[in-house]
């Protein structure tokens, strides 16, 4: 099965949460977990991508993730019905712009440069933070993460899988075709993988919360401002 197809599935919402035939669907693959190896669905290989600067720094590469095939199908599944609650629920930030549908870093600039210029025509002046999160998926505490998501409205049993996707999980580096020893993973969300994006735009969800400034986001990139008025 290509995993574009999964695109067009019709993930229903029922009153108690998700439809039927897609509850068994998703939730039998802990059978899978146990009947094929866990370590398989649980297991990465990372690779690192060169984004530009000194090659000899270790600083100036991505870390990619590479996952099971199965699970990644799996999590597909996950993403879209997870969408659909918090599309229906009005969860998710207006001001957060990253891996969410008709949203992008395009639109995300347009908006501040919009909101500047008109307070410029004003006369009022801007003051402006910009932040980038140093190894912000990387150090999601999983604990935290989890909580939120239960308090996002998704049933139950989807909060169980995403646990199952994040403890206990493992990953070794490959470099040159040498990989090193495997380690264990105590935080963070698989970069590479489907879920793990989402994961991350669902654990900074509240960071506009007791703000007053506006705040525009792209992921782990964001920029705060507000009109000075001294």
């Amino acid at each position: 099965m290509r995993s574009e197809g999964l695109s067009k599935w019709n993930i229903l919402l029922t009153p108690s949460g998700i439809e039927p035939t897609t509850f068994r669907l998703v939730f039998s693959t802990f059978n899978c977990i146990k009947n094929v190896r866990e370590d398989a669905l649980k297991y990465t290989c990372n690779i690192h991508i060169y984004k530009g600067g000194d090659r000899s720094l270790v600083s100036n590469y991505r870390p990619v993730s590479l996952a099971s095939v199965v699970c990644k199908q799996m999590e597909h599944v996950l993403v879209l019905y997870i969408r659909q609650v918090y599309d229906k629920n009005d969860w998710l930030y207006e001001g957060q712009h990253g891996f969410r549908p008709g949203y992008s870093c395009e639109i995300q600039v347009n908006t501040v440069c919009q909101d500047i210029a008109d307070s410029l025509d004003n006369g009022d002046k801007i003051d402006a933070i910009l932040v980038d999160f140093s190894k912000a998926f990387d150090l999601v505490p999983h604990g935290r993460l989890l909580t939120k998501i239960a308090n996002s409205g998704v049933d139950s049993m989807v909060v169980v899988w995403i646990r199952e996707f994040l403890l206990g999980r493992t990953q070794r580096v490959r470099v040159r075709g040498q990989l090193s020893a495997e380690v264990r993973v105590t935080s963070g969300v698989p970069q590479g993988s489907v879920l793990g994006p989402f994961l991350f735009v669902d654990y900074v969800n509240d960071i506009w919360r007791n703000m007053e400034s506006t705040i525009r986001i792209f992921a782990d990139d964001c920029v705060i401002y507000r009109k000075n008025y001294k």
